[in-house]
């Protein structure tokens, strides 16, 4: 029986695993090991005792925390909803879900933030929504994400001049920056020049396949309606605005993690650590939840704070606590909507052939 190339609109395919390049995966993998490493070697620099003390102030008042983080969360899934045109727009708590599974592969697993998207839109697709549609939904979010992240690191950097007067941190931190909006501004204009059809189709007419030569069908598809979605500037101001909401709202576990840990801070103090930490850690993007990488950039903040170091990393190491109760009960979740699927295209398999 011959098989037909793999379309968009065909939901079997959904149920293909999620490619990761074998170098991409090998480089998270190392990433992984020197993260880790980090983080380890920071504990018993620091003294495992008296960050465990620290940690043990806060007691249930870290799953207080961890329960906060519904609210930015709640908030980046309005963005990448209000993206959708009226009559396109898939259920909000379809898009809650399915941002909460790509939040969990991308904070828990090696996946150097491409399988977080991946996921994405995968569940949406399954959930009905046609692949274009969703591709191009994920791709201009997450566009619109990291620009609203530029903006939202840009006031945590003036409000470490003009508040706090911390200059000695702004070169860093204007670097980095300066780095994020390159890249995103690279990222867009060639979203706009048809990123995915100049890259799907000369190689399916290098390597001459008929898979590829669909999969660049479908690319030309993803690059009209990812210009269709930009050309709704209502949308765009509306999903940024609530992305930005959402970073800055996420100061709030911050500034909860500190009380509960006997270091209160003003929300100023909490909203610089959040913007600073936050682009350190999307700056790390190879290193798999940027272990490691957040707690030194935590310590290194609260120094220049008057926050002790052992009540910093204890505010990293709380955030790890919120990614775990958060992102555990989501890897379940896509795990089970992942074998839902096979299950259902494996029966259906099966009832097509009883029928021939």
């Amino acid at each position: 029986m011959d098989r037909q190339p793999r379309r968009w609109h065909d939901s079997s395919s959904l149920t293909a695993p999620t490619a990761i390049p074998l170098r991409a995966r090998l480089t998270a993998i190392a990433g992984f090991l020197i993260g880790a490493g980090t983080l380890l070697g920071l504990l018993f620099w620091q003294g495992l005792p008296e960050v465990a003390e620290a940690l043990a102030v806060a007691g249930w008042g870290l799953v207080l925390v961890a329960l906060y983080h519904a609210f930015p969360m709640g908030l980046d899934a309005l963005g990448w909803w209000r993206l959708f045109p009226a009559d396109e727009r898939p259920g909000f708590p379809r898009i809650l879900l399915d941002r909460w599974m790509g939040e969990s592969v991308n904070t828990l697993l090696p996946v150097m933030q491409i399988g977080g998207p991946v996921v994405r839109v995968r569940m949406l697709m399954r959930g009905g929504t046609p692949g274009p549609s969703a591709g191009a939904s994920v791709v201009v979010d997450v566009t619109l994400l990291v620009l609203s992240q530029i903006v939202f690191t840009v006031l945590g950097i003036l409000l470490l001049v003009l508040v706090l007067g911390g200059a000695g941190l702004v070169g860093p931190a204007v670097a980095g920056v300066t780095a994020m909006a390159t890249a995103i501004t690279a990222f867009f204009l060639l979203q706009r020049r048809g990123l995915f059809g100049r890259i799907a189709g000369p190689l399916a007419k290098f390597v001459g396949s008929p898979a590829l030569a669909s999969a660049a069908d479908g690319a030309s598809s993803l690059d009209r309606k990812i210009l269709d979605f930009y050309a709704d500037g209502a949308a765009l101001r509306g999903s940024f605005l609530f992305h930005l909401m959402g970073w800055i709202v996420g100061t709030g576990e911050v500034w909860l993690a500190l009380y509960f840990l006997g270091h209160p801070v003003p929300l100023v103090t909490a909203m610089l650590l959040e913007s600073l930490g936050q682009a350190v850690r999307a700056g790390a993007f190879v290193v798999p939840g940027a272990l490691g990488v957040q707690e030194g950039a935590f310590m290194l903040l609260g120094r220049a704070l008057g926050i002790p170091p052992e009540t910093a990393l204890a505010l990293s190491l709380s955030k790890r606590c919120r990614e775990l109760l958060f992102g555990l009960p989501g890897l379940v979740v896509w795990q089970f909507s992942e074998a839902t699927g096979f299950l259902k295209q494996f029966r259906g398999n099966s009832t097509g052939s009883d029928g021939e």
